[in-house]
């Protein structure tokens, strides 16, 4: 046991990939999932063709250097966290343990994260990839909310360790509000929310160009996500933060500089009501999505709401963020003040109705922000799998070879570790 090398975690996700070795703080690497492929034009399987003859079997690139390449055709094989091209996904696996991480997979236990409501028979093509193709000793497959949960654990004291809490995870794709009781996923109240990163992006795009002039068209997406990252915040009142930009631009307008790739000339852009209004469609949804129109505070108590009544307060008391876009200033400070508001607001009318005689007791509503939020499912990993404990809820080669692949279709949740 001393002597055993650290533990591969491995993040999956639906726009970046993190990787790195267990006891770390932040993941080695940070790559796009995606992968570059040669297609040929010609018929047949395509399975066979992918199979490829010999050396072409190693013709292709992730990452990074999978994007923009001309002759190959980039593909993503994760749509929504969930795995849906496995040949695809092994070949990703492979350079991303052998390029990347330069390990040898047979001296590694390796822990890799799935999104909720992830099918059992998906763990079981994970596990054969794992164990068949690279042969690796040991493999625990952790569901992420759950490790965002553990990464909070960095801002608080042991006694208050928690595996009972509602994780908001916000990353470049897709948002999740998650309850967990216990280590366990409450999988019937998950609610999906269709903003997140990218369209955050889009919609600070959208207001850019509309006003702004001299913006490189190809580069006006990668600008709108430079300032989104840089400048942008969360803000207490649409109105009043209008009102404060124009009463005193010069203080609250920015200035973003950038040099257009093909001409090589500088540009400049003013950044002004796009630094409060991107991360504000969380909050007014209609602003971007004439669908969809639940505030994110609202779907995280119709969450709660739906959970078994025992958990409830549980639920409210531990709120954790998890993802890129839950990285924005004062974004946990406006979520919790909206979601205290509507729980203080459900009390009142339950005390009306009582003429004052039941007197229910406050609840206590308290979102946890941490430094670990961007890498928090990573770093979760990380944490879990540096303990001993973790080899001891692995599934083992041995295990795999007497059993099958139906073994990693439960994946035992850890003790609280103080």
């Amino acid at each position: 046991m001393a002597n055993r090398l650290p533990a591969v975690v491995i993040d999956n996700g639906t726009g970046y990939t993190k990787m790195g070795y267990a006891g770390n703080t932040e993941p080695q690497f940070i790559i796009p999932s995606a992968i570059a492929i040669k297609e040929t034009a010609s018929v047949g399987d395509t399975n066979q063709k992918r199979l490829g003859k010999g050396v072409e079997d190693l013709d292709f690139f992730i990452g990074d250097e999978a994007i923009n390449l001309p002759s190959y055709a980039t593909k993503w094989p994760i749509r929504h966290g969930i795995i849906e091209d496995w040949d695809l996904m092994e070949r990703f696996y492979e350079q991303a343990i052998f390029k990347y991480l330069r390990a040898e997979p047979e001296d590694h236990y390796f822990l890799l994260t799935e999104p909720p409501l992830n099918t059992p028979e998906n763990r079981e093509y994970t596990a054969e990839i794992m164990f068949e193709s690279f042969n690796i000793p040991g493999l625990y497959i952790a569901v992420q909310a759950v490790l965002a949960l553990t990464a909070s654990w960095t801002s608080r004291q042991v006694g208050d360790r928690t595996l009972t809490g509602t994780v908001i995870d916000s990353g470049d794709g897709v948002t999740h509000v998650i309850p967990v009781a216990e280590g366990y996923v409450i999988g019937s109240c998950i609610k999906h929310i269709p903003i997140a990163g990218r369209d955050i992006t889009y919609f600070i795009q959208q207001l850019l160009r509309e006003r702004e002039v001299g913006i490189p068209p190809e580069q006006s997406l990668e600008t709108a996500k430079a300032i989104k990252e840089r400048f942008s915040y969360v803000c207490p009142d649409v109105a009043k933060e209008f009102a404060k930009y124009d009463s005193d631009p010069g203080k609250w307008l920015k200035k973003y500089e950038g040099i257009n790739a093909v001409t090589k000339n500088q540009f400049s852009v003013d950044v002004g009501y796009e630094r409060f209004l991107g991360p504000e469609i969380f909050f007014h949804p209609e602003f971007s999505n004439p669908d969809f129109e639940s505030p994110i505070s609202e779907v995280v108590d119709d969450v709660i709401q739906n959970c078994p009544i025992d958990v409830r307060r549980g639920l409210y008391k531990n709120i954790v963020l998890s993802g890129g876009s839950t990285m924005f200033r004062d974004f946990g400070r406006k979520i919790q003040r909206d979601v205290k508001r509507i729980v203080d607001a459900r009390l009142k009318v339950s005390e009306d109705l009582s003429a004052g005689r039941i007197k229910p007791k406050p609840i206590d509503v308290n979102v946890v922000s941490h430094h670990m939020q961007r890498y928090a499912v990573w770093f979760g990993g990380s944490m879990l799998a540096s303990t001993p404990e973790f080899y001891q809820v692995c599934h083992t080669k041995a295990d795999y070879d007497e059993y099958g692949p139906s073994i990693c279709r439960h994946n035992p949740v850890f003790g609280v570790m103080a």
